[in-house]
């Protein structure tokens, strides 16, 4: 097809690698194959461009090229059910891992490289817009997985970067592959609107997606029925977040808090005493914890 449409427009070239930018006064497009192409604006009128963009995808030179892994990634996700995909080989099990950059802080070829420097193999990277994506990462017996929070400390410090990072669960295999890569991308987004933190794994964003499954009525009933009096106390809660977040470990959460470890046991018997629930407990304390989220 690209050699039939270089017989119409005299201008068109390729994309490889040896150019280093883009040039702006082409149009470019994503052929079937995959390869990146452009057309000199010069020689294309609006109905040009307008029946191109209806066989081809129109490319965003504000990304970098893909990969091959990427295109097959890609490919593997997107295909449609009418065109079943033969799935490449893989070995290992993979994730997805959902991140989001503050807007116009770092371009999408720039963080392409960082991110690549960060892991000791390539990593393939697809883009849903210029500050949210995925990372696909394959499960490697030989090296340990890298930490995200790690990398984000590195990105901070060297780059000025903000990042959040969703750590979707391991998967086998393609056929659950687009329900899956639905639900990483759905699922990060819902969690970072009740929760601050830059790097959550699935099985800490659970508590959140049975949250934002209730009715708003009922996350109010939630709060008011198990925290009581205390649904307003800000330093009662934040004792109480602690207290969970440190495995309801006495002395971790004191320390924590830098408060008496007895100070602590009176506060945590002051609740039980004004609730009628004792959060020592575990399966009395998950469901508070529910409350405190649904109050969020």
């Amino acid at each position: 097809m690209i050699e039939q449409l270089r017989k119409i427009y005299s201008s068109l070239l390729v994309y490889n690698e040896e150019y280093e930018n883009f040039d702006p006064n082409y149009k470019w497009f994503v052929a079937d194959s995959n390869d990146i192409f452009g057309i000199h604006q010069k020689e294309l009128t609006e109905k040009d461009i307008a029946l191109l963009t209806a066989f081809l995808s129109p490319y965003n030179t504000k990304f970098p090229p893909l990969t091959t892994a990427e295109q097959k990634w890609k490919k593997a996700i997107f295909e449609t059910e009418s065109q079943p995909f033969s799935a490449f080989q893989l070995d290992h099990p993979y994730r997805f891992i959902y991140f989001s950059i503050n807007q116009n802080q770092i371009t999408p070829g720039f963080f392409h490289e960082a991110i690549q420097e960060l892991f000791a193999m390539p990593v393939p990277i697809l883009w849903e817009n210029e500050h949210e994506g995925i990372i696909i990462e394959e499960q490697n017996q030989d090296e340990d997985s890298p930490s995200y929070e790690e990398m984000i400390d590195i990105l901070m410090s060297d780059l000025y970067v903000k990042i959040n990072f969703f750590v979707g669960p391991f998967r086998e295999g393609f056929e659950t592959i687009r329900p899956y890569y639905r639900s990483v991308t759905r699922d990060a987004k819902k969690v970072f609107a009740y929760s601050d933190k830059t790097v959550i794994t699935y099985i800490d964003a659970a508590p959140y997606l049975l949250i934002d499954q209730i009715a708003p009525e009922f996350r109010r009933e939630l709060g008011i029925n198990l925290l009581q009096e205390y649904i307003n106390d800000e330093e009662t809660l934040k004792m109480l977040e602690t207290f969970f977040l440190s495995n309801l470990n006495i002395s971790e959460t004191a320390k924590e808090l830098h408060m008496h470890r007895n100070s602590l046991q009176y506060r945590l018997d002051r609740f039980f005493e004004k609730t009628g629930i004792d959060v020592r407990q575990f399966h009395k304390a998950m469901p508070v914890y529910l409350a405190m989220l649904a109050r969020e």
